[in-house]
């Protein structure tokens, strides 16, 4: 019976889900996933104390998260890798004396109250508070453009910690996607050879030819041997008639001759 040889017969039945902290625009790399695979992909926005809970929880295959620049630990159980550094700003009450700067450092803000995010409710709250003349908030440009209000100015602030953007998977994860979307976030090209997809195809590509050299192998021993056969035919038949001319020649050679 035939049967649909089509990719989407192959088509995984679960989606590749990724989670992402605030401040990281996937959809970049899940449409260069999307033009190259055909798997779905499932991805959603979560907060940064939670991302890796999502991950070690089975609910996401790989995770965006935010990292320090300097003095990380990566956990014995993860993978990761660091992908591009983000520049903190601080956020201001657009009436404040920070609106009239361009950039700041940290020592500038000496005496002012500098907010915790994560005291605050996170960065979207925390932008209500700022617009509220209550304290500054500093924050990745990032996040502070995805929380951007009117009544809020961001200035890029030097001297305060980077921080970086990460990937981060399973140490012990058997999905090939995962590798697959990193390879993609990094910026493999389709045909990478580093690409777990190449690298297979690359293989099976490898057997084939294997495959086809023994078998034209195969094919010159069989054609080498057919007229070897022939040759000892004909050295047979050649012995026969050699046989065959011999005996005339003895025969005629017994008639007794006619006396004149």
């Amino acid at each position: 019976m035939p049967t649909d040889s089509s990719p989407r017969q192959t088509r995984s039945a679960r989606p590749l889900t990724l989670a992402y902290v605030p401040g990281v625009t996937p959809g970049k790399w899940i449409g260069r996933w999307t033009e190259r695979k055909d798997r779905e992909v499932s991805a959603y926005q979560c907060a940064e104390d939670a991302v890796l809970e999502e991950l070690r929880a089975g609910r996401a295959d790989l995770v965006f998260v935010r990292v320090p620049e300097e003095g990380f630990l990566r956990p014995a159980d993860l993978s990761v890798i660091a992908l591009y550094e983000e520049r903190p700003v601080v956020a201001a009450a657009k009436d404040s004396a920070v609106a009239a700067f361009d950039e700041l450092d940290l020592a500038d803000l000496a005496g002012e109250n500098l907010l915790d995010v994560r005291e605050v409710g996170g960065p979207d709250v925390g932008m209500e508070v700022v617009a509220s003349g209550a304290g500054l908030l500093v924050l990745p440009m990032a996040v502070a453009k995805l929380y951007a209000r009117r009544d809020v100015v961001a200035r890029p602030l030097t001297g305060y910690p980077a921080t970086r953007i990460a990937v981060a998977w399973l140490e012990d994860a058997q999905d090939e996607g995962i590798e697959e979307f990193v390879g993609i976030v990094r910026g493999r090209t389709a045909n990478s050879s580093r690409q777990p997809s190449v690298q297979a195809e690359q293989k099976t590509t490898a057997r084939q030819r294997t495959k086809e050299r023994q078998g034209r192998s195969g094919d010159k021993a069989a054609a080498g041997g057919k007229p070897a056969a022939r040759a000892g035919a004909r050295g047979k038949a050649g012995s026969k008639g050699g046989a065959g001319s011999k005996g005339k020649g003895n025969a005629k050679g017994s008639n007794p001759r006619r006396s004149r």
